[in-house]
């Protein structure tokens, strides 16, 4: 009977879980230490990552910021590709893609932050962007939301 119940609540959980995009098809994780610690290693190669949703993108649900401990990653889909809830902040998530490595030049780095700022209902300074910059995300092409 135990094994019964437990069976009945691991289906329910499996197919409680929603699923966006592709979905999942790697079968492990990599940590978020690992990938942000030797990012050159993952560049251009399919990874999937767990965490906790720290934050959605608030116009389109586009992106979501996945942290675990004192690491995180963004996950960027094509707009309107994907739309995550943007009420999914504190969800724990499973989502893999591409890793990709991003280079931008200073007007490229100002353009970014003026970006992130408006979608964020922030004032923007373009005065404090001296340089350019190197950032690491995920072109996601699916995740699971685990709770």
């Amino acid at each position: 009977m135990r094994i019964l119940l437990l069976l009945s609540l691991s289906v329910a959980a499996l197919f409680g879980a929603e699923k966006f995009g592709k979905g999942l098809t790697l079968k492990e994780a990599t940590p978020l230490a690992t990938l942000l610690t030797t990012p050159g290693d993952y560049v251009d190669k399919m990874v999937q990552v767990k965490g906790k949703i720290a934050e959605v993108c608030q116009l389109m649900g586009c992106w979501l910021q996945i942290q675990d401990g004192d690491k995180a990653v963004r996950l960027k889909v094509k707009d309107g590709e994907i739309l995550f809830p943007k009420n999914g902040a504190g969800r724990k998530v499973a989502a893999e893609g591409v890793f990709k490595k991003i280079d931008l030049n200073q007007t490229q780095a100002v353009a970014w932050a003026k970006h992130e700022a408006e979608e964020r209902g922030q004032t923007f300074d373009a005065s404090k962007i001296k340089s350019g910059m190197t950032m690491y995300q995920i072109q996601g092409t699916g995740a699971v939301l685990l709770d």
